[in-house]
């Protein structure tokens, strides 16, 4: 039998790894990323945010899911990536999902508690081994390419919510785990160097909680900030701006090599196939293959 996402959680933190989260919008993405995963033998987790759930529809994604998993005894998992509502929560729940995002980024930090927990409740009452996450600091909202870092966002170190933060709203929410802001961003900066990670602050809080921890905006980050990272504590890596980018190149070179073709299938094909080399890059560098 494939090993939960909580045994898999465990044995990433002996090994000092992560666990790859890629999001998809299709099924050429989920077939990308599962190929590799296998390949490789490695965990995966799947990420889908509410326009990404709402596109494919929730019940449909757990099913894919769900399907692949049991069909390959594989241990391949759903997230409920960036989730705003209780209700969102609950639907995801619901459907099957192996682990939910309460997003409360935004809020002020008693906002955040008093949200997350309610959904936490939700999650648990639904499910009582689903894991549930939530976000301290905003670091954006967006994965895609920018001209300029996301209005608001968290990156210097003044602004990073301490360890202590940290340790107090994990015991007032009830979290399975937790994504801290520590100069990580959503999306991709065009024409610039990514921010630095906080190597420090996400041992000091990794160290302080116990928790697994979680970076959100994966995509871009350096080698060496992605290897440090796993090292002080993180757990679960998010790519997605890297994975949309690799879609449309493949859409691109395929209408490219042949302007007149219109089979769909035919076309994605060269999208997964560049889809694949970002997810074998990325999981070979997080299991430190």
């Amino acid at each position: 039998m494939a090993k939960t996402l909580k045994e898999c959680l465990e044995e990433a933190r002996d090994k000092k790894v992560a666990i790859g989260h890629f999001n998809i919008s299709d099924i050429t993405a989920l077939h990308a990323i599962f190929e590799v995963a296998r390949e490789l033998n490695l965990p995966v987790i799947i990420g889908v945010s509410e326009g990404e759930r709402e596109f494919i529809g929730v019940s449909q994604v757990a099913s894919l899911v769900r399907n692949l998993r049991e069909k390959y005894d594989y241990p391949i998992f759903l997230n409920a990536d960036h989730t705003y509502t209780v209700s969102g929560i609950k639907d995801a729940a619901e459907a099957g999902f192996d682990m939910v995002i309460f997003d409360g980024a935004k809020l002020s930090f008693e906002d955040n508690v008093a949200q997350t927990k309610a959904a936490v409740e939700m999650a648990k009452s639904i499910n009582p081994n689903i894991l549930t996450e939530a976000e301290i600091g905003y670091i954006g909202t967006s994965s895609k390419l920018l001209d300029e870092i996301p209005a608001g966002a968290l990156v210097d170190e003044k602004s990073f919510p301490t360890a202590e933060i940290a340790k107090d709203f994990i015991s007032k929410t009830g979290v399975d785990l937790l994504a801290p802001a520590v100069g990580n961003i959503h999306g991709m900066l065009r024409n610039a160097k990514e921010p630095a990670l906080n190597i420090k602050r996400i041992s000091e809080i990794s160290s302080e909680t116990g928790l697994p921890l979680v970076l959100h905006g994966g995509s871009g980050t350096s080698d060496e900030d992605f290897v440090s990272a796993i090292d002080a504590g993180m757990r679960i890596i998010h790519i997605n701006t890297e994975i949309r980018v690799a879609w449309r190149r493949g859409v691109e070179l395929a209408l490219q090599s042949d302007a007149n073709e219109v089979t769909p299938y035919k076309i994605l094909q060269v999208a997964k196939s560049e889809i694949k080399k970002v997810i074998k890059s990325r999981l070979k560098l997080f299991n430190k293959i």
